[in-house]
């Protein structure tokens, strides 16, 4: 059983629950309001550190891009979990001067690049072709069982040592959950390591992987309109997950129920990450997408009624249900459209507009929060950019790389290595 390439799919989904998206979302959403008043400083300006360290983790994207689709991409995720560990745990030494409070968030969001789920899908998507849709769905899934289990892990820190002792424990459960099961499983195929090893001696043997290269995607205007659907998607989605426990406490609701409600999104982002992915090896993926956004829409329209008791609840957990999609929507659509020749940078340059906008909802809800003390203005703008996303789907086309091409990297027939040989290279039955 240790020979399947699926535990290649559930290493990467152990790693994502410690990820960048669970930590800098969920985790968030919980720190919030303890920070807020141990440091004295208002909720938008903590959002807007987490704009910027956002904006490093989409600088960091390109980074390590670049480095996935050159070289081995264990090798890069492997330093980058270590250093991602120590950059969350640095934020116990936070104070409250702004400079500082933007370096150390921008530090960790940095680092965080590597915890994205940029380098498990491109070994998910050398290792799966018709498959593809489901397995990326998984380990996208893995980002939201982390904000099950970091939200609660977060909660119970902060109530028993402290926001300060909280968020040194956060960094070391990154290196205890992430490190090893990377390190053991997950690798790629051997047909591209040896594809590498021929276009490192010859430049034009390159052309064995199907794709376009990325000069050639930038010049694509599908390109631009994926890149400008799915950072209105991640805006209006992590805005209101993020000020999540801070709405529905200022709604009369308690800490342990709002933190709930949190996990229970993250558990509707699971469900929604699954069924996306199945749906994608199943029906044409824009379709996919405009059915997922529905429900974020539905979502927000909860929150925006301003009504009390179990609506707002119902409004996060249709959120997450709305958001849970777009996660293995990013990288499939990058395959599907452009190939896997280039799937690093194209990947990265997509995953760091994505991460823009990761900052730039939750910055938009806590300015807005500051200046109208109320979320309501957001809300509607976010109604209005979720339509138009929609839009841009339906103008798509069909994909460039369908399926049933084949996909000139990985086997679908390659294993991993048993046990005994974890460490070693992936061979062939």
């Amino acid at each position: 059983m240790l020979r399947n390439r699926w535990w290649i799919v559930a290493a990467s989904l152990i790693a994502q629950l410690v990820g960048s998206g669970a930590i800098n979302i969920f985790a968030f959403s919980v720190f919030l309001k303890p920070v807020s008043t141990g440091l004295g400083v208002g909720r938008g300006v903590l959002s807007s550190a987490l704009l910027l360290g956002t904006l490093m983790t989409a600088l960091g994207c390109l980074t390590f891009g670049g480095l996935f689709d050159r070289g081995r991409i264990r090798a890069a995720l492997l330093p980058a979990i270590v250093l991602y560990a120590l950059s969350v745990a640095a934020l116990s030494l936070l104070r409250p001067s702004l400079a500082f409070i933007y370096i150390l968030f921008g530090l960790s969001g940095f680092f965080g690049a590597g915890q994205t789920p940029l380098g498990y899908s491109k070994v998910i998507s050398q290792w799966f072709n018709k498959e593809r849709g489901l397995a990326l769905g998984i380990i996208q899934a893995g980002v939201g069982l982390g904000g099950i289990f970091v939200a609660q892990s977060a909660r119970f820190l902060i109530n028993d040592f402290g926001w300060r002792k909280a968020y040194a424990g956060m960094g070391l459960l990154i290196l205890l959950v992430a490190f090893l099961p990377v390190a053991l499983f997950v690798r790629e195929p051997i047909s591209v390591t040896s594809a590498r090893r021929r276009a490192a001696q010859d430049p034009t043997q390159n052309k064995v992987v199907p794709g376009l290269t990325a000069a050639g995607v930038l010049r694509s205007w599908q390109f631009w309109m994926l890149a400008l659907a799915f950072f209105l998607i991640v805006v209006t989605a992590n805005g209101p997950l993020v000020h999540a426990v801070a709405l529905l406490t200022d709604r009369g609701i308690s800490i342990s129920i709002a933190t709930t409600a949190l996990s229970a999104a993250g558990l509707a982002m699971i469900i929604g990450r699954m069924l996306a992915g199945y749906c994608l090896d199943k029906f044409f993926g824009p379709h996919v997408a405009i059915a997922s956004i529905s429900g974020a829409m539905i979502g927000i329209g909860l929150l925006a009624s301003g009504a009390g008791g179990m609506v707002p609840i119902a409004g996060t957990i249709l959120c997450g249900l709305g958001m849970g999609a777009e996660g293995d929507l990013l990288p499939y659509f990058v395959s599907r459209y452009f190939g896997i020749r280039s799937f690093g940078q194209v990947y990265g340059y997509l995953f760091a507009i994505f991460m823009i906008g990761v900052g730039v909802g939750p910055s938009l809800m806590g300015f807005s929060f500051d200046r109208w003390h109320s979320y309501g203005p957001m809300f509607v703008m976010f109604e209005f950019a979720l339509f138009f996303a929609c839009v841009i789907f339906l103008r798509l086309g069909p994909y460039r790389f369908p399926p049933n091409e084949s996909m000139g990297t990985g086997d679908e027939n390659e294993t991993l290595p048993s046990s005994a040989s974890a460490l070693g290279s992936v061979a062939r039955p």
